[in-house]
């Protein structure tokens, strides 16, 4: 099981290696500096930060010695329109390293809506062409997500050229030529989150503002979960990299309200498809919880046995055994926005 994990908040980044039965924070980057997604690079070992700058935009850093010291890497840019300006990327949502047979790609999905690839860990990075920005002379895809963000980038384990992206107001979109040519996949409208199975990579889930969704052909249909314990309704999903059957949420009210059902935080689990859920409570809050976890908040590691979750209060917890039973990190961290195990 991975002992180690970033944890991207609001004011900075925070490196947790477990030593024991416990954890411990054993570096801090970024201090006092939103982290708005990381990643660790399993081909190299690379350490990947993006910063939130706000009205100031986004900062894109790599660190090839486990976060000691970190290189600013330049952030993706969009074409320049008639009046020779172009948007300034506000947000890195959304950033994967390309598969085994392609070193020195990364894919970044960033806000306003746009997906970038570079082919040297960084350092150059190209806009390619989607149903946000297609190509010239033919009309963006209505729906106003231009204006949100690519949150989700999926990779095919076994074919590094097949894509899907999830995009909160356009929905799932999917390539099988690197990026090059797109196609509509489904009828999951406004997906907070896109996951694959890496042992079955035709399996999807999402999660969205109406629900839970599942699909067995890579987005083509998808298949609606109507019920999953305490609410359908959440922004995180992971997915079990060898049982693509099992999946975990975290449950809040409402897109109106958004706050654990009965104040009570819960992780919810399902081992069979979406056909039944666990609800699975040892060690989360019980009472007065009014946590929240973002979609990229939520990981699974490469044994489907360890799982980490951090909310918007700072709390941070993890479990060893699926889920069974959490342990709270005693660390009081900044609110969360992103979190990764990392070899």
């Amino acid at each position: 099981m991975s002992d180690r994990l970033l944890v991207g908040t609001r004011k900075g980044l925070f490196v947790m290696e477990r030593v024991g039965r416990g954890w411990s924070v054993t570096s801090v980057s970024f201090l006092g500096q939103s982290v708005a997604t990381t990643l660790f690079d399993d081909r190299d070992g690379t350490f990947y930060a993006a910063l939130n700058y706000g009205n100031s935009g986004a900062k894109l850093h790599s660190s090839s010695d486990s976060g000691t010291t970190w290189q600013e890497l330049p952030v993706p840019e969009f074409e320049k329109g008639p009046d020779q300006k172009s948007p300034v990327v506000k947000l890195i949502w959304s950033l994967e390293a390309g598969g085994k047979d392609q070193p020195g790609v990364l894919w970044a999905g960033t806000v306003p809506s746009g997906f970038f690839r570079s082919e040297d860990n960084g350092k150059s990075w190209k806009l390619l062409h989607g149903p946000c920005h297609p190509p010239e002379g033919k009309e963006p895809v209505s729906g106003g997500g231009k204006l949100t963000g690519i949150h989700s980038i999926c990779i095919h384990p076994r074919n590094s050229q097949n894509l899907i992206i999830g995009n909160s107001c356009l929905g799932v979109w999917a390539s099988s030529d690197g990026g090059q040519t797109w196609e509509s996949r489904g009828n999951v409208p406004h997906p907070q989150r896109v996951v694959r199975c890496h042992s079955a990579p035709d399996v999807l889930w999402a999660q969205h503002r109406n629900g839970i969704f599942r699909s067995t052909d890579a987005g083509v249909t998808w298949q609606a979960i109507a019920q999953a314990g305490p609410s359908t309704f959440g922004f995180a999903a992971a997915v079990h990299p060898k049982h693509s059957e099992t999946a975990w949420f975290v449950p809040a009210l409402s897109d109106e309200v958004r706050v654990p059902v009965d104040a009570r935080f819960v992780v919810t689990r399902t081992r069979d498809g979406g056909k039944t859920f666990d609800t699975l409570s040892d060690g989360l809050p019980r009472e007065s919880a009014y946590d929240i976890v973002y979609c990229h908040a939520l990981d699974v590691d490469e044994s489907g046995k360890r799982l980490a979750v951090g909310s918007t209060t700072g709390g941070l917890w993890t479990t060893s055994n699926s889920g069974e039973s959490w342990r709270m990190l005693p660390t009081r961290l900044p609110p969360i926005y992103c979190l990764r195990f990392a070899k």
